[in-house]
Parts: C-alpha cells; structure tokens; sequence
C-alpha cells in the first residue's frame, strides 16, 4: 500500500506518453482508415481519463495512509504536467485551429515558464507552494482536454450525428479550454509575482 501512490503516479507518467502517441498516430500517420484513426482517438481519451482519474486518488492514498515521500512529491507535479502538455502536443497532430493553437500555445509557454522559475526559486532556497487557484487551472485543463478529445473524435464515442449538436459541443469545449488557459495564465503571473518579492527580500 506505501508504494501504491508512487505507482499510480508512474502509471499516470506511462499513460501520458501512450496518449501522446495514440493522438499522433492517428493525425499524422498516412494510410490510416478512418476507423482507425477514431479507434486511436478513443483510446486516448480512456488512456487520459485514467490517468486524471490518478491524479486524485496518488494524492489521496498518500495522505490518507501517511506516506508521503520524496519521490512521490518530486514525480506527482511533473507527471500532472507531463499529461497536459503530452495530450496538448498529440491534439496538435490533429487540429491547428487557431481557436486551440492559441491557448495550447499560452498554456505550454506558462507550463514551461513556471517550471523553469520553480527551478530559479529552489536553488535560492525560495519555495512556490501550490495554490487553490493552481488546483482549479489544473481540473479545467484536464476537463477542457477531455471535451476537446470527445468533441475532436465524434463519431468515435458512438454519439449521435446530429451536426447542430456536434457543433455546440465543440464550442463548448473551446470555451472550457479558454477559461483554463485564462486561468492558467492568471496562476502564472501570482507564481511571477510571488517568486519576484521572495528573490528581492534575499537580494
């Protein structure tokens, strides 16, 4: 049981490559069917909802059996990140929409800014703890990529085909997505402001 969180959050690790995988097969391999390409679309979307599925529970049996550690501390951030920005990249192969590209684009620079100024405030001994807001930026993300992944791979699901409604699925996970992207930059300018003042007290 001690080394069941560490194993969900390395299962969230592997999961996050095979969805990574899945969505760039399935937009950039030619010769595909189009059967396949919805059979790798599907699978993706299980693959990550497993794996944000973990995300709760790695978190949950740490603290509700007491065993917290390093590892687990230092790969649970890194492995929330890693599904982000892997289902990001892999929705990329599929679309270049401009109403994804531009906040996939605002949210990977974020991600990546924020870890290198992390790095910058650790090694002047200057600690960024995680926010409630950072928490929500974090669900949003996840439920904004899962929308855009069922509404990007309809037919997939078995879901009806009625256009209209396929259409307000679609906006509605562009809207979910773009709350988290706002979110996300927002979260990324309190750690800004936040590490600024720490690393200006220490001179």
């Amino acid at each position: 049981m001690k080394q069941l969180p560490n194993a969900l959050t390395i299962l969230r690790l592997v999961l996050s490559l095979f969805v990574f995988f899945a969505l760039a097969v399935a937009g950039q391999v030619p010769g595909l069917d189009l059967g396949a390409r919805l059979g790798l679309a599907r699978w993706a979307f299980i693959a990550f909802v497993i794996a944000a599925v973990s995300d709760f529970f790695d978190g949950w049996l740490a603290r509700r059996y007491n065993v917290v550690s390093i590892t687990g501390a230092i790969l649970d951030p890194i492995a929330d990140k890693v599904l982000i920005c892997a289902t990001i990249l892999g929705l990329l192969a599929l679309t270049q929409a401009p109403a994804f590209l531009i906040p996939a684009a605002l949210i990977l620079f974020r991600e990546f800014a924020v870890s290198a100024l992390r790095e910058v405030a650790a090694g002047r001994n200057v600690k960024l703890p995680v926010t409630v807001l950072a928490k929500w930026k974090t669900t949003l993300q996840l439920v904004g990529l899962a929308a855009l992944m069922v509404a990007g791979a309809w037919p997939a699901f078995g879901l009806a085909t009625n256009t209209r409604l396929w259409v307000e699925a679609l906006l509605a996970a562009y809207a979910i997505f773009w709350i988290a992207c706002v979110v996300t930059l927002i979260t990324g300018a309190q750690y800004g402001a936040q590490a600024w003042r720490a690393l200006a007290r220490r001179g």
